[in-house]
């Protein structure tokens, strides 16, 4: 039994502000704890439940953001930036589970610290519709054949787990009260609850089924403004359809994962310079 687990920082236990999930906040350092002993107890679950190994992709930010000298030291780590599959990074056909954790809601949505892979995205779209960050890398597992079996974070993404990941387990560590305010199980509890989750989840490996596969996925990027949006056209395939707004259609997740990448990095690098103007005096 091989598990995969993919880890991001705005959906753990005691988090909620922006202070908290940015590399030089205050409370930072408390947040790499936190996060570091929330993959603790999954690994510990999944072990105690007969997993044979365990592989970490750290998903936040810069994507280094676990206390390595803290990690369960029968896991691998996956970590650092870009990554072609970004949150997905390293998941193959020869795990059996994955594992979502410290996950969030999607941009727009009421959930804490919700957005869409970068902050600077007002919006991502598949085929259409508003998605998570969940719920495009589940499709990157399903493209592999490895189904979703574990989501934690705020009550919102668990929410849409539930309805979108046929068999998921969720823990809901917190309750949204507002885009940086939530109600939260204590750390100690979320780790019980956690761990619990992932053994569970190991022994339930074999009824599940990773989803089904759009035959066609039309992505849509939200960028933060127009010169993000018109460097962004000058990707390879990358329509510019609205002002801010770049389309693009691809076979596989894996093609929609790169494109989002280096919309991430384009929208950023857009949003730096704008604000170094603004700063001006």
């Amino acid at each position: 039994m091989r598990v995969y687990i993919s880890i991001d920082m705005e959906g753990v236990t005691g988090i909620a502000t922006m202070d908290q999930v940015v590399r030089g906040g205050h409370g930072y350092p408390r947040s790499q704890r936190l996060m570091t002993a929330e993959a603790n107890a999954a690994i510990e679950g999944a072990f105690e439940a007969g997993a044979d190994s365990v592989l970490v992709n750290d998903s936040h930010g810069t994507m280094d953001n676990l206390l390595h000298e803290e990690l369960d030291p029968r896991a691998r780590l996956i970590f650092g930036t870009p990554k072609l599959d970004c949150m997905a990074e390293g998941i193959a056909a020869e795990h059996d589970v994955a594992m979502f954790l410290g996950y969030h809601a999607a941009a727009g949505s009421p959930g804490v610290l919700a957005h869409t892979y970068s902050s600077h995205f007002y919006e991502v779209r598949l085929n259409g519709r508003p998605v998570s960050e969940a719920e495009v890398n589940a499709l990157q597992a399903a493209a592999v054949g490895v189904p979703v079996g574990l989501l934690t974070g705020d009550d919102v993404i668990c929410g849409v787990a539930e309805k979108a990941f046929p068999g998921v387990r969720t823990v809901a560590v917190k309750v949204a009260h507002g885009h940086t305010a939530a109600d939260s199980l204590s750390p100690a509890e979320a780790r019980r609850l956690i761990r619990e989750a992932a053994a569970e989840t190991v022994r339930g490996a074999g009824e599940l089924a990773p989803l089904q596969l759009p035959e066609v996925l039309e992505l849509e990027i939200d960028m933060p403004s127009t010169p993000a949006a018109e460097l962004g056209a000058q990707i390879p395939g990358v329509r510019r359809i609205a002002d801010k707004t770049l389309a693009a259609t691809f076979a596989t997740p894996t093609e929609v994962l790169g494109c989002v990448t280096v919309c991430y990095h384009l929208a950023a690098d857009a949003m730096i310079s704008r604000m170094a103007l603004y700063g001006r005096r």
